[in-house]
């Protein structure tokens, strides 16, 4: 039978009802590459392919603050371990269960021990590293440099337009934008988490500075500016229990 491929909506097509975790992804910006699929299909486990827009895979640089790490029932404003800036490296796949979601090829965050834990809860590649962000009027500066794994570091520099109006996006804007679900892949197989959150307030925005090295580690070649560029202020996130997606194997997997 075959599978019904999820649509790109701007709600969740699955409601995270009871979350594990709750958190915040606040001053966000969001920098894309057009990529051959044949580079990042490389990259993925067997039973996830590249999802495509105009015929190319998307590969993400996305630095951001996540901020207020919780369980359910726990307040925001945990000192120290709650709050942290990221950066990561993403793409855009479809599994064999129909979803669309976000293949992670890696994350860097400043905290050991909630890499230690996103590594085991979510089987996703954290990174420990150093990191920051600076503000300054509609200009926000993030730098990071990862611990071990050869160090690459980051630094964006990040220009903030004006906000865009729901007319103003495009089929690529909610393409990259409307993803409500992770995939990971571990000891157990695939596996995927629904993630569940308001509509992405978007701005325009340029890049003034770029020297990234995270999408080289990842092994992408990101060579030229960015083809999308875009900012936002951030949502509230609730984000569900990872729970394992099947792959088909055999000639009927073909």
């Amino acid at each position: 039978m075959p599978i019904t491929v999820e649509p790109i909506t701007d709600t969740p097509p699955v409601r995270v009802e009871r979350p594990v975790m709750l958190m915040d992804w606040r001053v966000l910006s969001a920098l894309h590459w057009r990529v051959d699929p044949a580079a990042v299909a490389a990259n993925l486990p067997s039973g996830l392919e590249p999802d495509l827009h105009d015929g190319a895979a998307w590969v993400g640089l996305i630095p951001f603050d996540m901020r207020d790490i919780r369980l359910p029932g726990m307040p925001r404003g945990i000192p120290w371990i709650g709050s942290f800036p990221e950066t990561n490296i993403r793409t855009y796949v479809r599994g064999p269960d129909g979803g669309r979601g976000i293949w992670f090829d890696s994350l860097d965050i400043t905290r050991s021990s909630a890499v230690a834990a996103a590594r085991l809860g979510y089987q996703l590649p954290y990174q420990w590293g150093r990191m920051s962000i600076a503000r300054d009027g509609r200009r926000f500066t993030y730098e990071a440099a990862r611990r071990w794994q050869g160090t690459p570091t980051s630094r964006v520099v990040v220009a903030v337009g004006r906000p865009l109006a729901p007319a103003d996006r495009t089929p690529l804007d909610d393409f990259l934008a409307n993803r409500w679900s992770l995939y990971a892949h571990g000891p157990a197989g695939l596996v995927r988490a629904h993630v569940d959150h308001g509509p992405w307030p978007l701005f325009s925005a340029s890049v003034r500075e770029l020297d990234d090295q995270f999408g080289r580690a990842a092994g992408y070649d990101l060579a030229g500016p960015p083809d999308h560029v875009r900012f936002s202020p951030g949502v509230d996130v609730r984000i569900g229990l990872p729970h394992r997606v099947d792959v088909p194997t055999g000639p009927a997997a073909s």
